[in-house]
């Protein structure tokens, strides 16, 4: 007789079913025992019918376990097919950084087929940057058009959406500046250039080529930034712009469009010059800048920058003629002046080897003429910018040159040496703060290299219209702005430095802390996980599907969404704690 799924045997013996035991095994793998038990009064008693221990794996003997309890197996393929799987956990992590950015609200407060398509732009360039028609070919093997609702989307309506999102520009900037600008607030603006392809943009011109691509025309583009680095503003000029004339401009829209009555301007010493000075002063606006190095060398010729104003520290407040009514705070870095002494070396080498072979030239009378040979001599000068430190002798059938000993002092004197100059009375900005609010720049040079990398790959340009190369510089921006609040919210889940740079001296060359340097010794948290870049980090999360299941016998279908690991489940956590 059963009772309760044992079976009465006998007058106080009672018979239990065949059962499988799995017993750990601390030094092997588990054995897998198949046995039966009876209770016999009030104790219970085992026998091992079989050991099954290599003859069935772990799975399988949970599978007989199932089928001795008599429980109903269904194979999955029997309970449905998964028909589709798209990565998404990926693009979860940008939407959920997107979201509580309110990205979306910063295009237009209310909901459009335009919106949608530049918020899909702006992720997707976050995700894996592409050309506007490869990446409405590539966003379908994610998630991204669902979540969206930008299905269908060709490259057509990615440059409709673009037009729209040009002449909607200046109110996203506006959104922006209210957001992370005030009264008082250090505003960063630096230039940049990247190359353009083909000849019909009115925007494309030559000029500096910042990007070493020869025979390319350039087009400019200024980043405006809050002190933090988060990008407010882009302006896009001709590429034969100078970096003296982007400035004003800028001054006219923070007080003109973005409302600003006093403001602290950043610029480098190209930005922000001599002329700009009384400009900004007769307007209200301070600024922090570095002297150029004609300004420098002054100052040491002078006497005003002394090695000993270094015996005790490396900065120190000096005052000079030139400069009425400004603060210069002269660093002095030795291993940036290590590194000067040591490149102008090689170059002084390099520049004499190319001359001594000019010399050989004229001594064998392969080349003969003072105008000839003072040609292939300017040739040689120009191409290592060192021609100012060689004293030069040139006739019809001679030549000689050396080095200009005194011209190498006289620069080497001023080796690490750099000086801040502002107009922020001291009561308000300490002499440190200067000079880590000047050294702030570089998370604008670092905003330049995150657009030209492969992380967001803002050139080639291929648009010829003027206001899609503003659209497409300006969709990579926001990407940029998205990309720079993730990067921080996952410091500590990436190779990224977690410790601010506000109490570390200011003059001496950036260092890691302990904690960014054991993770990059390890690759490894501090939890024992991997460290990842923010690249792998986003690979990790796209292990994360959706997958669409399709039920056989009924024909529905249904979505099932990968459960997170915890990295991941930490990974989106993070994403929802980040402040605007």
């Amino acid at each position: 007789m059963r009772v309760g799924g044992a079976v009465v045997a006998g007058l106080g013996v009672v018979l239990f079913p065949m059962h499988v035991d799995i017993v750990p095994n601390r030094t092997s793998r588990p054995a897998i025992l198949l046995r039966e038990a009876w209770r016999e009064g009030t104790r219970v008693r085992k026998r091992t019918v079989a050991n099954l221990t290599g003859v069935i794996s772990e799975e399988q003997a949970l599978v007989l376990r199932r089928v001795l309890r008599g429980e109903a197996l269904v194979a999955p393929a029997d309970a449905f097919e998964v028909t589709r799987s798209l990565p998404h956990g990926h693009v979860q992590a940008v939407l959920v950084a997107m979201r509580r950015l309110g990205v979306e609200n910063l295009l237009a407060s209310r909901p459009s087929r335009e919106r949608s398509v530049i918020a899909a732009l702006i992720a997707f360039r976050v995700l894996n940057p592409k050309s506007k028609l490869a990446t409405t070919r590539a966003w379908l093997d994610t998630t991204l058009p669902a979540e969206l609702g930008v299905e269908g989307v060709d490259e057509h309506g990615v440059y409709h959406a673009m037009d729209w999102l040009a002449s909607r520009q200046e109110r996203v900037e506006g959104k922006l500046a209210a957001r992370h600008l005030g009264e008082g607030s250090r505003v960063m603006f630096d230039l940049s250039s990247t190359y353009v392809e083909g000849g019909k943009c009115s925007l494309a011109e030559f000029g500096y080529d910042r990007d070493k691509k020869r025979g390319k025309r350039q087009i400019n583009f200024g980043l405006l930034t809050d002190a933090a680095g988060r990008p407010v503003a882009l302006s896009v000029f001709p590429g034969g712009t100078g970096d003296p004339s982007t400035l004003m401009p800028q001054v006219e829209k923070l007080k003109e469009r973005f409302g600003l009555d006093s403001f602290t301007l950043v610029g480098d010493r190209g930005m922000i010059t001599g002329k700009h000075l009384g400009i900004l002063r007769d307007g209200g606006v301070d600024w922090i800048t570095a002297l150029k190095s004609q300004s420098l060398r002054k100052l040491v010729v002078d006497g005003v920058i002394q090695p000993s104003l270094f015996d005790e520290q490396n900065l120190a407040e000096v005052a000079h003629a030139d400069c009425p009514g400004e603060r210069l705070i002269a660093c002095r870095n030795p291993v940036l002046g290590r590194m000067r002494a040591h490149k102008r070396g090689e170059l002084l080498a390099a520049t004499s080897k190319e001359l001594t072979r000019v010399k050989k030239s004229v001594a064998g009378g392969r080349l003969k003429g003072k105008a000839k040979i003072g040609l292939r001599v300017g040739e040689k000068l120009a191409k290592y910018h060192v021609g100012k430190h060689f004293k030069l002798t040139i006739e019809d059938e001679k030549f000689s040159f050396e080095v200009d000993r005194g011209s190498v002092a006289s620069e080497a004197a001023m080796d690490g040496i750099y000086v801040i100059r502002t107009s922020v009375p001291e009561e308000n900005l300490s002499a440190a703060d200067a000079v880590r609010a000047y050294k702030g720049l570089s998370e604008v040079e670092k905003a330049f290299r995150t657009h030209k990398s492969i992380d967001l790959q803002v050139r080639p340009i291929h648009h010829h219209l003027s206001d899609r190369v503003k659209a497409h510089l300006f969709i990579c921006m926001l990407a940029y702005y998205v990309r720079c609040h993730m990067e921080r919210a996952w410091a500590s889940l990436t190779f990224r430095d977690e410790e601010s740079n506000e109490h570390r001296d200011p003059v001496a060359p950036a260092e890691r802390s302990a904690a960014a340097t054991k993770k990059a010794q390890t690759n490894t948290l501090a939890d024992g996980t991997p460290a990842r870049t923010f690249k792998g980090l986003l690979e990790h999360l796209s292990t994360i599907t959706v997958n669409t299941c399709l039920h056989p016998a009924t024909g529905v279908t249904f979505p099932m969404t990968t459960s997170p690991n915890p990295t991941q489940q930490k990974a989106l956590d993070l994403l929802n704690n980040i402040e605007v």
